[in-house]
């Protein structure tokens, strides 16, 4: 019998894509039993205002260009051709039935397990879902029952306080941030004129 292969899904709106998104997906697969993480680019997160996303795919390329010389990330569009806004468990129900020999994990922010509660349907992800929860600073507490919850496994990856908000703001201000994105995307972006 064949290994199922252990997929971790990775969602964001990567706008723009950065080092710390990357260090903490580096650091997931090689410190877990995932075999890849997919970087899932959500084309519009129903927290987020639309009118501050670049196009879809613009942020698409920039997630190609950030990871396609390393097999075990790779950028994911499954997300552009379901209904809008998209929800996590749609999403993971779109992806169980469409390859059925592979297992997903969600990963997420210390940050978002806090108000998983509040999601759609929370209660069946946990049901049919694992989750990896890696460290953000962030206030309030945990909510009880996701302490200790035999599906959710906190891994003490680096802390990361980069953000997509503050390169943006950082871009449109003249600054150079060079070293906050990778190579690749950083041109990219320069040679686009985003942000700025």
């Amino acid at each position: 019998m064949t290994k199922r292969s252990k997929i971790g899904l990775y969602f964001g709106t990567f706008n723009p894509i950065h080092i710390g998104h990357l260090a903490i997906a580096n650091y997931l697969v090689e410190n877990s039993d995932l075999d890849e993480i997919w970087m899932v680019v959500t084309p519009h997160n129903p927290h987020k205002k639309k009118k501050t996303l670049l196009d879809d795919y613009q942020r698409l390329h920039m997630v190609h260009l950030a990871t396609d010389n390393y097999d075990k990330i790779n950028a994911s569009n499954i997300e552009f051709n379901l209904p809008q806004p998209n929800y996590t468990v749609n999403t993971l129900a779109y992806l169980s039935e469409k390859y059925p020999t592979k297992d997903f994990t969600l990963i997420m922010g210390e940050d978002n397990l806090k108000s998983l509660h509040k999601w759609k349907n929370y209660q069946v992800i946990l049901e049919d879902y694992s989750i990896i929860v890696y460290p953000r600073v962030s206030s309030g507490d945990v909510p009880e029952q996701f302490v200790n919850h035999p599906k959710i496994t906190l891994i003490p990856a680096p802390i990361m306080e980069i953000s997509s908000t503050m390169i943006r703001n950082g871009i449109a201000s003249g600054k150079d941030l060079r070293y906050f994105m990778h190579h690749d995307v950083q041109k990219y972006v320069e040679e686009m004129h985003f942000y700025e």
